[in-house]
């Protein structure tokens, strides 16, 4: 363990929390987009996309230590996996002037909930938050450990 994993933990763990919010930027920003990809000759609607998340670097070794009680190695942060679109369906409303109601007048309109999208923001806000704090706590000690010193 290095002065700085705390750093670069921190680090990840900003960087992910970053990417979250900006795919709930994009989903809330199509919330109402209806011609998102075009698929066998027809436009469908946009998706909701989501992150995962994964611990950075997991060794079989680390793994074992930690079985064994042997580990006193602190995590080494996060990173994104993947991006993914959520498989639910596409809400459909009554709406036959729409130009893309199907023949019985329904338009298929995202499955983007504001709701869902606001609670997920306000996780990954107050995350990153944390990981602020966490960092200029670590950065604090680490200045004090140099002004012991002198």
């Amino acid at each position: 363990m290095t002065i700085f994993s705390g750093f670069n933990t921190t680090a990840s763990a900003l960087t992910a929390q970053r990417l979250r919010m900006d795919v709930v930027s994009s989903n809330m920003a199509n919330a109402d987009t209806t011609r998102a990809n075009f698929v066998n000759g027809e436009w469908q609607p946009y998706r909701r996309k989501m992150v995962v998340l994964q611990p950075n670097q997991q060794h079989f070794s680390s793994h074992l230590q930690k079985a064994m009680g042997k580990s006193n190695q602190a995590g080494e942060g996060v990173k994104v996996s993947r991006i993914v679109e959520d498989q639910s369906p596409f809400k459909l409303v009554y709406d036959p002037f729409h130009p893309d109601a199907n023949a019985e007048g329904y338009v298929q309109l995202p499955n983007v909930d504001p709701l869902k999208e606001t609670v997920d923001l306000m996780s990954a806000t107050r995350s990153y938050e944390a990981n602020v704090t966490t960092l200029n706590a670590t950065k604090n000690m680490l200045m004090k450990a140099l002004e012991i010193g002198r």
